[in-house]
């Protein structure tokens, strides 16, 4: 059954999407899964079933097949309570080498070393006998659902999410790197949207995908309606057994990839990546002590721009011509989160703890009492 996505229930939003509304609009991005469910009684002494709800997801800016090719990129942490590794050589170089690849936290070293393997295997580098890399890995905490420390992450699951790396249409919430999210007390995941964007004669594409994990109940808005508040009663999580200790409301995470092929340099891709915080901000958002939430801006315009040898020419926007991008960022980032809780569905997990689904009945009903219902 087809999952639903936002504006499948009427949830209205600014700008004007791409086709797919995925960032995989954006031409040459390619973006893959490996979800992990299983109650498996082979890892456990007692034989009491494992709950393991993971996954990876693996997002190439230009397609798998045309392997190393660098592209400006930079990024941003609005709270620095997770990891994204090769941001260091991102900021230096201004230089994305490499896929994006998107787990749980305790699985980012086997994804990077996984990556590292893959490059050997497919001659990622073609002609350079000698190179070093910084692959991208960035985590949210699935833990409240997931057998974390069980490492149920494997080579193979990395393997699987880049060889199903493609264009077109992508699936949304309980997928790859985001199986087993929350996203303000319900079900949360993996979500994705674009805009098209016009400045001047020419328009842009904006995609963004988001692995969602954040967020504290009472503060969820969507289209401007208070709905943590209107469902402050609805049971919207069940906490059965640990993790629970020291977790705080709000604790999580959440990565956003923005890909336009707008000609941008990075310190302007730093500025797009910035202004995802609006974005999150415009669903509830708060960068709470306890959250992780990072995000990467690339460009895949300037196709020819890295050269180990020789001098190149580029093309930029000038930064006074910015701001529909700005504006698409935003617009891109709220309704990514919002895809992906639409899309994801009520989870058990380790100890019975439970996530719940974000109520599609309800959902409308409050927005129908604010009159923000988009009814066609």
């Amino acid at each position: 059954m087809k999952k639903l996505r936002a504006r499948d229930l009427g949830i209205p939003f600014e700008g004007i999407p791409g086709e797919y509304n995925s960032i995989t609009d954006v031409k040459g991005v390619e973006v893959g899964y490996s979800t992990i469910i299983s109650d498996d009684i082979s890892f456990s002494a007692s034989k009491n079933p494992i709950k393991i709800r993971t996954g990876v997801t693996a997002i190439f800016p230009v397609g798998k097949e045309k392997k190393f090719n660098p592209v400006y990129a930079n990024w941003y942490s609005l709270n620095g309570n997770g990891e994204m590794t090769g941001t260091t050589w991102i900021t230096e170089s201004g230089f994305l080498e490499s896929p994006i690849m998107l787990t749980n936290t305790n699985s980012v070293g086997t994804v990077l070393d996984s990556v590292l393997k893959w490059y050997v295997d497919i001659n990622w580098y073609k002609t350079d006998d000698w190179w070093y890399t910084y692959p991208v890995v960035g985590e949210t905490f699935d833990g409240f659902l997931n057998d974390i420390y069980g490492f149920h992450v494997k080579e193979k699951h990395v393997l699987e999410a880049i060889n199903n790396a493609s264009s077109g249409v992508l699936e949304e919430g309980n997928v790859g790197g985001g199986t087993g999210m929350m996203s303000f007390g319900f079900k949360g995941g993996t979500g994705t949207s674009s805009r098209i964007a016009r400045i001047k004669d020419t328009s842009y594409t904006v995609g963004a995908l988001v692995q969602s994990n954040f967020g504290i109940k009472k503060n969820l808005t969507i289209a401007g309606v208070p709905i943590g508040l209107e469902l402050k009663d609805f049971e919207s999580s069940i906490f059965n057994g640990p993790p629970t200790s020291r977790r705080q409301e709000g604790d999580g995470s959440i990565i956003v990839v923005i890909a336009t092929d707008a000609p941008l340099l990075p310190h302007q891709l730093k500025r797009i990546a910035q202004r995802v915080t609006i974005g999150i901000g415009m669903v509830g958002g708060r960068g709470a002590n306890g959250s992780g939430e990072i995000f990467l801006a690339f460009s895949t315009a300037n196709k020819d721009a890295f050269n180990r040898n020789e001098n190149t020419q580029v093309e930029t926007i000038s930064n006074d011509q910015m701001t529909p991008l700005f504006e698409a960022t935003a617009q891109v980032v709220e309704e990514s989160i919002i895809n992906a809780m639409v899309a994801a569905r009520t989870m058990e997990g380790v100890n019975g703890n439970t996530a719940v689904a974000l109520p599609h009945d309800l959902l409308i009903d409050a927005l129908q009492k604010y009159n923000r219902l988009n009814i066609e």
